[in-house]
């Protein structure tokens, strides 16, 4: 039987003829002695040692390790917030045939390791339930140990986690299978699909099967944000045309949706945290930085004095209006009463808001900060770089003039 050291960490658990249960009896003598301190008979596969490496230093108890729960109603603003729900069906639909017998769940979790969809037959996610392998739960390395989830994040590739490989004990009797699902344009991950089931389970194919659908996961996602550029190359077209000078139109990764009069490229490299106004760009050099609507910049080449960006809010009417001018011209939106409301605390606090003091203004409630969140992420969808965070206010370089208080 091969053993634990001579095995790649892209490659399954247990290789094709070996003896699971043979090999789960190994496992079991080399994590007891790694616990104990004691000689190794035989090393853990790269991947697997050097997640006891960082577990070890995060403190985590091998006979203990309960998952913190996020409140069940931080949990829809999460999954929003995760970027996987797009391909939430195809995940699903494409692991259909390993989950569909009974014997496994299917899991996605987001950046952090957190549990935000699972599936599967009632006994095995009762059993899950016993592990608090639930919805809303953190399964990081940190948190829990060495396990699909977590160490797909941390070594940022596919891993299957078979028996003792995992660091708590409770969780030997489980084979798990997770790869990461990378956003493609940023390439950070977004979270991790993961199979996991009873240990007997194990399949030497799953691996293979988990990371392809993370990879078609990615494709879908490409495919969206080549949906996304056009929509934005639409948007920019008549702005750029008013321009008049060399320019492009850029996502908010700075991914070129269209350009003028600019040699083309594939992506320029914005500040970290972009605001409206002359910013000095690696890839141009000196350039305005326009908001466009629904998310975006124009970049238009400096030629001149810089330009300001000004917010007009009109919020006293029953159809409150924004409008968004500059070097590029003006457009213009019409904001919800409740964006409407926010925007006019903004207004009135230039330092600065956090999402408890925005709760308190808005609701009279400093604890609801998830209903903040979740319609500052909706406004910006709107406004982009028009907005920062931490605190929310508006963006530095933008002048705001307001008009009668929001009516709501």
């Amino acid at each position: 039987m091969t053993k634990p050291s001579e095995r790649e960490a892209a490659e399954p658990a247990v290789a094709p003829g070996d003896d699971p249960r043979a090999f789960a009896a190994v496992l079991r003598a080399v994590h007891e002695a790694a616990m104990a301190g004691d000689p190794l008979p035989a090393r853990p596969r790269s991947v697997i040692g050097e997640s006891w490496l960082r577990v070890r230093s995060a403190g985590v108890d091998p006979d203990v390790a309960l998952p913190s729960v996020v409140d069940p109603t931080d949990l829809p603003q999460r999954r929003s917030d995760s970027g996987l729900s797009p391909v939430l069906s195809a995940l699903t639909s494409e692991l259909e045939a390993l989950t569909g017998t009974g014997d496994n769940i299917m899991v996605i979790a987001d950046a952090d390791g957190r549990v935000l969809w699972r599936s599967g037959s009632r006994p095995v996610l009762r059993r899950a339930d016993a592990l608090g392998f639930v919805e809303g739960a953190s399964w990081a390395e940190a948190s829990v140990g060495t396990n699909a989830i977590g160490t797909a994040l941390a070594s940022g590739r596919a891993v299957q986690v078979f028996s003792a490989e995992h660091f708590v004990r409770s969780h030997h009797a489980w084979t798990c299978t997770g790869a990461p699902i990378r956003d493609p344009r940023t390439g950070s991950a977004l979270g991790v699909v993961d199979v996991s089931g009873p240990a007997p389970t194990i399949n030497s194919t799953t691996l293979a099967l988990v990371g392809t659908v993370a990879r078609l996961a990615e494709a879908q996602l490409r495919e969206r944000h080549r949906d996304e550029l056009d929509r934005l190359r639409s948007v920019a077209a008549p702005i750029m045309a008013r321009a008049g000078v060399p320019a492009l139109a850029v996502d908010p990764h700075g991914w070129v949706a269209a350009v003028d009069a600019v040699a083309p490229r594939e992506r320029v490299r914005l500040p970290s945290s972009p605001a409206p106004g002359r910013s000095w760009l690696s890839d141009l050099g000196t350039c305005e930085l326009d908001p466009l609507p629904g998310g975006g910049w124009l970049v238009r080449l400096s030629t001149g004095e810089p330009d300001e960006t000004m917010i007009e809010l009109s919020l006293h009417s029953s159809v409150p209006r924004v409008v968004i001018s500059g070097g590029i011209g003006g457009w213009s939106h019409h904001p919800s009463p409740r964006h409407a409301q926010i925007l006019d605390h903004l207004a009135r606090h230039p330092e600065g808001c956090s999402a408890a003091e925005l709760a308190q203004l808005l609701f009279g409630d400093p604890a609801r900060t998830i209903t903040v969140r979740a319609e500052i992420s909706r406004l910006r969808k709107h406004f982009g770089g028009l907005i920062s965070a931490n605190p929310y206010r508006f963006a530095a370089g933008v002048q705001v003039v307001v008009g009668a208080p929001a009516g709501c």
